[in-house]
């Protein structure tokens, strides 16, 4: 399988210790399969940063490995409320230690006004009915790639830079 990661630069060698902290599925190295969609987080990320270009590195990346007992996969394959929980759980914790004892996490990405819907949610004033529904990505369901360990990132597979 071919996956994206979008940035204001090149990928020369994955450093997990460059991740943030508060993202869906916690501090890690994201990609996606669609190239539009990690387009745009390079593009996004070129405008927060103002320096660099819209860059895409391409990994190939081999799904059988997510059958391996040597690595913990949690996948979502839909929206949904342990979904909604488990993002929560992860926009929340803004330390580098995980939250999770996942390497690899696959699911949905979430809609961009996530700390606004958090914020709704714990100050009650909507239910888990309506933030779940409020975190849905607007274009549509889009699958990201969590990889949060070193184990899991030696399965990725650098082929191109777009």
């Amino acid at each position: 399988m071919i996956l994206y990661h979008g940035s204001n630069v090149e990928i020369g060698q994955i450093d997990l210790s460059l991740s943030k902290v508060g993202k869906d599925f916690g501090c890690g190295f994201y990609l996606s399969a669609d190239m539009e969609q990690a387009r745009e987080l390079a593009e996004r990320k070129t405008a927060q940063v103002g320096s660099g270009r819209p860059t895409l590195t391409v990994y190939e990346f081999d799904m059988e490995c997510l059958n391996s007992p040597e690595l913990r996969v949690l996948g979502f394959r839909n929206y949904s409320k342990e979904w909604a929980e488990f993002v929560l759980k992860n926009r929340r914790n803004r330390t580098r230690v995980q939250s999770h004892d996942y390497d690899i996490v696959i699911g949905p990405i979430a809609d961009d006004a996530v700390g606004y819907q958090i914020r709704r949610f714990i100050s009650g004033l909507i239910d888990m009915d309506k933030f779940l529904e409020e975190l849905k990505y607007m274009k549509g369901q889009t699958m990201q790639y969590f990889f949060g360990t070193e184990k899991a990132i030696c399965h990725l597979f650098k082929t191109n830079v777009l």
